[in-house]
Order: structure tokens, then sequence, then C-alpha cells
């Protein structure tokens, strides 16, 4: 264990979950925020590589929220920042598509284009060349649109770096099991390490950043009280024809599909409304998401996915199914209607200096920020110099 010096805690911030978000709020906490001693753990052998990973890597501009105008106008606001502060991880070398279909969708040509104005998003006709790879029996209109992808690698590499250089400690394969209130420090965080062995981290703030397992805590861990559905889900990682691999292509909206590069492999993904979800839960505790996927069966609905696509986009035949990611995804129950995609935010007041966090996508990171930056959290050094009487250096 580590030692214990007049009361004072193992460290000033645990961050448990070494994604994206872990890691960025890591690195917030110690270069705007100047908190010293922090330790990221991540039950993973390297960061990023679960929920940050496995996704459709796509930086959202908006288009896709017709139904949730506070997601798709915070997409908005979000994406140049994302494009600025990660600019080696985002990918603007394609050409985005947006189709409108002429069944089952819930909004129409004349709607999507209205809603992206309101939201100040740039929409074009798309030209005869594009418009021809579409069924028109079946597609309304087509629009040439501004969005991005990300490299998940490009992000972990700046997430290494910024986290060795801002002096964060990183633990691997090391897994947190309880949360509790401490006796001579704030907070008590249970650790257990792969090779089975268990620890008590002694702390004075908590950020809970494990997507999924963000309900997985016993001790004094009370839970989030929003609601949480789990889904297990497969992105499909697809080898596209010469014809469609500059494209990035969604049908809106409603039970229909995307393809999105995907830089980390050089390949597109593939994912459909009514195929990429296998599974699905509420979630609860002692229901691990995690253990819950080791254990089913990683069975590809590629072939009826595609059967589906390649009804509006005929060239899709064509491609090659080299792989598929199957992950955990998780969504508040409060937002399945409007497919909304909010951040969860909830300082946790029976345990103080617990936080947990969820984003449902990647630029929601900045909502994040925002929040934290109202939030009172200081150092222990800060703190002793303010009860003393002191002034901080």
């Amino acid at each position: 264990m580590f030692s214990v010096e007049k009361n004072r805690p193992n460290q000033e911030a645990v961050i448990i979950g070494g994604g994206f978000y872990g890691s960025a709020i890591a690195v917030y906490l110690a270069k705007q925020r100047g908190i010293k001693r922090i330790l990221l753990i991540e039950r993973e052998p390297a960061l990023l590589m679960r929920a940050s990973y496995n996704n459709q890597a796509r930086v959202h501009n908006g288009y896709h929220y017709p139904r949730s105008f506070t997601t798709a106008y915070r997409s908005r606001v979000n994406l140049p920042k994302f494009v600025r502060d990660w600019p080696l991880a985002v990918k603007q070398d394609f050409t985005k598509l947006y189709a409108i279909a002429r069944r089952n969708s819930k909004v129409t040509a004349k709607q999507f284009e209205r809603f992206c104005r309101e939201i100040g998003a740039d929409i074009r006709p798309a030209d005869a060349v594009l418009r021809a790879l579409f069924e028109p029996r079946l597609i309304e209109d087509v629009f040439l649109v501004e969005e991005h992808a990300f490299d998940t690698t490009q992000l972990a590499s700046w997430a290494l770096r910024e986290l060795k250089e801002s002096g964060v400690q990183v633990r691997y394969q090391t897994r947190v099991t309880a949360i509790s209130r401490g006796a001579r420090s704030p907070l008590n965080v249970v650790v257990e390490t792969s090779q089975g062995g268990q620890e008590v981290i002694t702390c004075r703030y908590v950020f809970n950043c494990t997507y999924s397992g963000l309900n997985q805590f016993a001790g004094d861990f009370p839970g989030v009280s929003t609601g949480l559905k789990q889904e297990i889900t497969e992105m499909a990682l697809m080898q596209m024809p010469a014809s469609l691999r500059h494209l990035g292509i969604t049908v809106m909206d409603g039970p229909f599909f995307s393809m999105m590069p995907f830089p980390a492999r050089g390949l597109h993904t593939l994912s459909h409304v009514r195929y990429t979800p296998h599974l699905h839960w509420t979630d609860q505790l002692g229901v691990d998401p995690y253990h819950k996927l080791d254990q089913y069966e990683h069975a590809t609905r590629v072939d009826k996915m595609l059967r589906d696509v390649g009804r509006y986009i005929p060239e899709v035949l064509k491609a090659k199914h080299v792989d598929s990611l199957f992950e955990v995804k998780t969504v508040l129950v409060k937002n399945e209607g409007d497919d909304g995609r909010p951040i969860l935010f909830e300082r946790h007041v029976a345990l103080p200096g617990a936080y947990s966090i969820l984003g449902g996508k990647i630029d929601n990171i900045y909502d994040v920020l925002e929040k934290l930056d109202a939030e009172y959290i200081v150092s222990s050094d800060d703190q002793e110099n303010s009860n003393s009487g002191g002034v901080n250096a």
C-alpha cells in the first residue's frame, strides 16, 4: 500500500476509466485545475481500448439529431473546437452525404433542410454523380454536408503524451471494485489487480468515467440516479469498393444505416439501426456489462445489414466484410425517444467528492469540461493554504 502521512490521502484525484473521457479529464485536472497527485486506473492493458475505439468514429456536426435540437446544436458548437484541439486525429478528406428515405423516415427532405438551417449546419444538394449511387424509388433526396471522422489511435497517442507530461500516474489491468467514505480521508477506492491482489487507495476526489461500468461498484457508492440502458452492439468493418471508398453515407431518419471511414484501420464502419444492436437490458448493480459481452456469442449480422443497405445503395454489395467490433453501448433511457445524446454528469451528494460522468459522443467532452469548470475542485495544498490564511505560490 501507499504510505499515508499526517492523514494525507494517497492521491488527490482518482479517475476510473482510461478511455478518451477519463484521459481528457485527468489532463484537465492537472493542467487547468492544478491538481498534483492524480491516478488514472484502467482495467485494460492500454488506453482507449473499449468504447473509445469500438464505435463509428464520427465527429458529429448536428445532422444526425433532427429530433433533438439541443444535441444537434451542441455538436455544431463543439465540432470546430474538436478539430482545433485534435487536428492530427481528425480525418476530413472524404465526402459526407446524408440521404432521406422516402418511406419510414421520421423526417422529410424539406424538414431536414429546415432543421439544418436552424442549427446553422452547411447543407447542399448532392450532384448527379453522387445521387446516381442511390436507388431513387427509395431515396427522396441526397445532401452534401460537412462531417468528419476521428482516428482513435491518434487520440490514444495524445493521451499517453499528455498524461506523462502532466505527471498523471496510470495503472493498467487494474479494476476498481468499491468506493466508500474514508475514516482518515474523504474517499477510499478499493482496487483489484489482474493477479488478484487488493489495495485501498485514499483520495479527495473520484471521477467515475467507466461508461458502461458506471454502476458496478460496491461500498457506499450509490449508483447514478439516471436510468441507463445497455446494448451489445456490432460495428462491421468493411473494405468498400472504389466507388464508395471516398464517401461517408447516412440514410435518415429511423430504421436505416450509416457507413463512415474508420481511420484507425483504413476501413469503413457499417452500422444499421435494426441489426447493430444485438441484445439490450436495463443497467443494474451486479450485472457486469463487460462480463455479459464476454459471454455473448459474437455472431455477425453483416449479411442482413448488407442485404438491406444494398436496396438503397447497390454498390455496397461489392463491399468485403473484414471484421466486426462488438462492444457495450450505454444510453440514457430518457433519451431513447428523441435519440438525444446529452452528457450524464452527477455529483454524488451521499459521497462528497465523487462524480459520475458519461458522454454519448466524442465531442461531448466540451460539455463535461464546462460542467467541471463550475465545480469547486481544489488541491490539498491550496486547501491547506486557504485554511491557514496562506497565499498560493
